[in-house]
């Protein structure tokens, strides 16, 4: 049989945008609850101190108490659930020059199994420590309200909220341990995906994430920011010179994690608007999604639109008249709610929708461009995208459904033909749609731009 035989050719012209099928659901996002955010800033404030290096077995200070505490909180949860949380604690022992003596690593974790392709993952993550000034500090109080009691309470609730719903794949709830020592945690969890065998759909990272204002009292509650890297972290040699030849600079799967949040944001009225900042992190800083990009896993950082560095990473004093600390009074609670809504809609979205697809791209020296899509488990129909090489977002969407196929060649590759673009002009993508018409972020037809490590 020839392979044309085995395939279903389409000729397509993407000049229409045409929207994806898409079934009504009820909004995750509406069972956010601020005064719930609230009250888990507050406990996680009460400890004093978060830092990784405190006292682990002192009952009512320190990380091990805030640790303890989160265990009981996502144990309820389970338990509200009918037991759907596996709540786990991955641990190692490190050193580093931010812990010179060692000292062991704890994770919090909690696991929601996908009922169809649980080794299918999605990962919202926070890091539970707190510092004062000095770095090594580890007795003086660091309320870490903002950094990042803000972010362990969006995970917590985004638990509390989604653990009522099913999913097809596996979400995972994560609180990290040992971010402010040198991103610790993040490292653990990173391997730990690897080592589960979990194909990571994404890693959505909440550092910093309750706060409008910043030092200098200019406000935006109206954004968040999403860090993303362009140059894919684990991309070897011959990968960037590939990128340098055929673009893939700013096609990383996690920019375009950044993109299908800005578009999923905007569906929404009254919800926060996506500030996509095209760099991994903050100038000369980092986050614990990191890790997971130097393996090669797609992650992003939520952050606030405006920081404020009076607040953040300060001993609790007034020095000429300016209040220093990182204390509950000075947040916005409205603002990390819209954060939570936003995370809460990403997660459902993620979870429900199948992979991005793996395809293969061939437009040298001719006039149209050849895909070829391995077709992934759960998706019913592909959209494909594409824009001009200058562009920032995707400019055109148009749909190959696999139920125009005949039955017995819908488990095979399509092959897609796009007519009368030139390769050369364009940067093209495919998502991968579920029946119920959840969207997954599109994968990049360019060097380094498929949602699995450079080494698969």
């Amino acid at each position: 049989m020839c392979a044309n035989d085995r395939r279903m050719r389409y000729l397509l012209s993407l000049t229409v945008f045409i929207a994806a099928p898409a079934l009504a659901q009820a909004d995750p996002g509406a069972d956010v609850s601020q005064d719930r955010l609230q009250a888990d800033v507050e406990k996680l404030v009460s400890f004093g101190t978060r830092h990784t290096l405190s006292d682990p077995d002192d009952p009512v200070r320190g990380i091990g108490a805030a640790r303890r505490w989160a265990t009981t909180e996502l144990e309820a949860t389970s338990r509200a659930c009918g037991g759907c949380l596996e709540i786990i604690h991955p641990e190692r022992v490190v050193t580093g020059d931010r812990i010179p003596d060692g000292v062991l690593i704890r994770n919090v974790v909690a696991i929601q199994r996908g009922s169809e392709r649980p080794d299918e993952v999605v990962i919202v993550q926070a890091h539970i420590d707190s510092r004062a000034s000095d770095v090594m500090d580890a007795l003086s109080d660091a309320p870490g309200a903002n950094d990042n009691a803000s972010g362990s309470a969006l995970v917590l609730e985004a638990a509390r909220v989604l653990s009522q719903r099913q999913y097809p794949s596996t979400v995972v709830y994560a609180l990290l341990s040992g971010e402010e020592q040198g991103l610790f945690g993040g490292e653990l969890l990173a391997d730990y995906a690897l080592e589960q065998g979990w194909t990571v759909k994404a890693v959505l990272n909440n550092d910093v994430v309750g706060g409008s204002c910043g030092s200098d009292r200019v406000c935006d509650a109206e954004h968040v920011r999403v860090f993303s890297e362009g140059v894919r972290a684990d991309a070897d040699d011959a990968m960037r010179a590939a990128m340098r030849s055929r673009g893939g600079a700013n096609d990383s799967p996690s920019r375009n994690i950044s993109r299908w949040l800005d578009e999923l944001a905007n569906e929404y009225e009254g919800g926060l608007d996506v500030r996509q900042t095209w760099r991994s992190d903050r100038m000369g800083r980092g986050g614990d999604h990191l890790p997971f990009l130097e393996r090669g896993l797609p992650a992003i950082r939520f952050s606030v639109a405006i920081e404020d560095y009076e607040h953040q990473h300060q001993d609790l004093r007034i020095e000429d008249g300016v209040t220093y600390g990182d204390t509950v009074d000075e947040m916005d609670f409205a603002y990390l709610a819209g954060v939570t809504q936003l995370n809460v809609r990403a997660i459902d979205q993620l979870a429900r929708a199948p992979m991005p697809p793996r395809f293969t791209i061939d437009g040298v020296m001719r006039k149209g461009i050849a895909l070829l899509i391995d077709q992934e488990p759960g998706a019913v129909e592909y959209n494909l995208y594409y824009r001009a090489t200058d562009a920032r977002d995707w400019e055109w969407r148009g749909a190959v459904d696999r139920s125009m196929l005949p039955e017995q060649r819908r488990d095979g590759p399509i092959d897609v033909w796009i007519s009368p673009e030139r390769g050369d002009d364009w940067i093209v993508g495919v998502s991968s749609v579920a029946a119920d018409g959840s969207e997954s972020p599109v994968a990049s037809g360019v060097p380094g731009g498929a949602f699995y490590p450079v080494s698969d």
